[in-house]
């Protein structure tokens, strides 16, 4: 059988074999028993090693195709994708979320500056327009490939900020470390396609679809300590939303 990869079916189960065997497909691949780019046995020969019928093995591989995992071509068989990053919509700062799902993330910090507070980033974080704030751009990778663009407004003096410390850590890593003790956030999310300097620095063409996240996050005070305008490779990256009934 394909490399790193054991199925263990359940045949007195009321769950149907082929979903039996794309969960556990799915499974390996997000452990990384799966790499991206590794390839599976044949339907023929996964059917015989399974003891199943070459339609139900049909049927398991087109549902990971159809989730995105696998990918069928043509003189090459069936192959894992290139993994996408799954984030879900909470509280917390891309570089830890990356962190924690083991890619590797890395920053290349393109501005860290001052800057007079036009009228609309005035409003949003409460100050004078013309005040000086705090302007951040960052490149944001995640196993060695461009994710995102990101764009940071922040009251000026909020925290000690340096191109080193957020190139080694997450902004909200940095800024709950000085002290800043953030509550709540206004989130949007959106999608629009890629502008010239966009597609350059996330290596898509231009036009490319990018998703995009406008953020504004509130200390137990009720101070905006930060408003963000980020864009995300689409081909790489998604946000999960957990809906409740109420």
């Amino acid at each position: 059988m394909t490399p790193n990869l054991a199925i263990d079916l359940d045949r007195s189960s009321p769950v149907p074999l082929y979903f039996q065997v794309a969960e556990q497909i799915a499974e390996a691949i997000r452990r990384g028993d799966l790499a991206p780019g590794s390839r599976l046995d044949n339907e023929i020969l996964l059917a015989d090693k399974l003891g199943l019928s070459r339609p139900t093995i049909r049927q398991a591989i087109q549902y990971l195709v159809d989730k995105g995992l696998l990918v069928r071509k043509r003189g090459v068989g069936t192959q894992v994708v290139h993994g996408q990053v799954k984030r879900s919509v909470e509280l917390t700062s891309l570089y830890d979320d990356l962190r924690r799902s083991g890619q590797e993330p890395a920053t290349q910090v393109l501005a860290l500056e001052p800057r007079p507070a036009e009228e609309d980033k005035a409003a949003i974080l409460g100050v004078e327009p013309g005040t000086e704030i705090l302007y951040l751009e960052r490149l944001r990778f995640a196993a060695g490939e461009p994710l995102a663009v990101l764009h940071n407004w922040l009251p000026l003096g909020l925290a000690p900020l340096s191109a080193a410390d957020l190139e080694g850590r997450g902004l909200y890593e940095v800024l709950r470390g000085a002290g800043v003790r953030m509550r709540v956030a206004n989130q949007r999310i959106g999608a629009r396609a890629a502008g010239q300097v966009e597609a350059k620095l996330l290596d898509e063409r231009r036009g490319a679809p990018l998703l995009t996240m406008i953020r504004t996050t509130y200390d137990d005070q009720g101070r905006a300590v930060e408003h963000g305008s980020h864009v995300y490779r689409a081909s790489h990256y998604s946000l999960e939303v957990t809906l409740i009934e109420r």
